[in-house]
């Protein structure tokens, strides 16, 4: 077995395809480099790798060493999925225990080819240590966080002062009419004061839903499982209407954070059951051009005005009939796909229907760490 590699030195170029590679240039380097064969058996790292990682004789288990196998699964298969798709992986943030502290690292992993580009000899793990960054960015996500609920809540004090006005004035009216004995009148007052509480009941409703997810917040899975587990969270609503969910990815999806894609994904999932309104037929359709992930839902629901669009998005603006709906699930789901850096469209399909495109960057999905 080979020894492992020190913190200050480096492996030579041990077989053909990596002589090229200047060991003078890679040491130099701020970031870390490690070169591997097929056998995923390391032959070359500098000595910022050695900083970074725990090196040992193979790079799977140097990287499986370090991390939580619960959140990033098996190292060795995804390696050895980037042999046979010839494309890079690239995890955002990955926590890394190392000589007995923790680290944040950016690792992209890519196949290396022979001197002719066409056969993939080996491949390359690249890392950089991103934990000053990551806790600065987390330091922001907390500033925009508490920005954001601001804005929310003002949305939110408005659209409850309106009704709690108009009760207000209600039972001020039923207590005068009541003293005068006209019990048909403060009856219709009090009716009205109950209509202006459900309106408050519905919007508080559909906040807490929001706030509650079958998932820890610190909770890692692929978004596979996640829309998964968003089927079978709404599959209650589902009686009549066929879910069915393609994957279409021929990549290894690196995990992301559940809580908030669970959540959008419930969301959408429980538009399109009442847009189809018990019958229909709902396709979730998993796939991965480039470096990203897009998840489409698509329905045979009644579809929108094409007008109304952008304006779906908005909050407090619904489509749905009065007391179905508050306007403010499509607005936080939009809130929370920009925050991983990706969004959400909504068109109409040609034959009928709608669909709601989520659409996320994968390196920033990885960036979100629980705080």
């Amino acid at each position: 077995m080979n020894a492992p590699v020190s913190n200050t030195g480096s492996r030579r170029p041990t077989r053909q395809g990596f002589g090229d590679i200047g060991e003078s240039i890679i040491s130099s380097l701020s970031i870390g480099v490690v070169a591997y064969d097929r056998q995923l058996r390391i032959i070359l790292a500098n000595g910022e790798a050695g900083r970074l990682l725990a090196l040992g004789d193979y790079i799977d288990e140097t990287l499986a060493r370090g991390t939580d196998a619960r959140i990033w699964g098996n190292w060795k298969e995804f390696l050895q999925s980037v042999f046979e798709s010839d494309a890079n992986g690239d995890f955002g943030a990955v926590k890394y225990q190392c000589q007995g502290a923790e680290k944040v690292l950016h690792i992209v992993c890519t196949p290396l080819k022979d001197a002719g580009g066409c056969e993939v000899i080996g491949g390359a793990v690249i890392i950089e240590d991103v934990t000053d960054r990551v806790d600065a960015e987390h330091q922001l996500s907390r500033t925009e966080r508490l920005a954001a609920v601001g804005k929310v809540a003002g949305k939110v004090a408005h659209e409850l002062n309106n009704p709690m006005d108009g009760i207000l004035r209600y039972i001020n009216l039923a207590s005068r009419i009541i003293d005068k004995g006209d019990y048909d009148k403060a009856r219709e007052y009090l009716r009205q004061s109950r209509n202006g509480l459900m309106r408050m009941l519905q919007i508080i409703g559909e906040l807490l839903e929001f706030s509650r997810s079958t998932h820890s917040a610190f909770e890692y899975a692929t978004v596979n499982k996640i829309v998964a587990d968003a089927v079978k969270a709404m599959v209650s609503g589902a009686n009549g209407v066929d879910i069915q969910i393609i994957h279409d990815c021929e990549r290894v999806i690196p995990p992301v954070k559940v809580m908030s894609l669970f959540q959008i994904f419930c969301n959408l999932i429980k538009n399109a059951l009442d847009a189809m309104d018990g019958s229909g037929k709902l396709v979730i359709t998993i796939s991965c051009p480039d470096n990203t992930v897009v998840v489409r839902f698509r329905d045979t629901g009644c579809g929108f005005d094409p007008e109304e669009a952008e304006k779906i998005f908005e909050p407090f603006y619904t489509t749905k009939a009065h007391g179905k709906g508050t306007g403010l699930g499509l607005s936080i789901c939009k809130d929370i796909a920009e925050k991983y850096g990706g969004g959400i469209t909504a068109e109409n399909a040609p034959e009928g229907g709608g669909i709601f495109t989520v659409q996320l960057p994968l390196t920033r999905a990885v960036v979100l760490q629980p705080d």
